[in-house]
């Protein structure tokens, strides 16, 4: 059985840990953006071929999963 601070320590996050989240969430949705962005946006002003845009794209989009799931894991 838990004893009552060991549960209340696992229901309920500090401020820190908080914003940590929350500021990993943003960081794994501007990753993802970018990532799609990169890939869908026809006439994006970077002189860049279509398949270095998908390749970077790509990758952003892995990154931000590798970055979610590590945040996950955190949690």
């Amino acid at each position: 059985m838990l004893s009552r601070k060991q549960s209340q320590e696992d229901t309920q996050k500090s401020p820190i840990k908080r914003f940590l989240f929350v500021l990993g969430m943003l960081f794994f949705m501007l990753y993802l953006a970018l990532g799609l962005t990169l890939i869908f946006w026809k006439t994006i002003p970077l002189s860049i071929t279509y398949n270095g845009r998908l390749a970077f794209g790509i990758l952003l989009i892995a990154y931000a999963f590798f970055r979610f799931i590590r945040l996950w894991q955190n949690r």
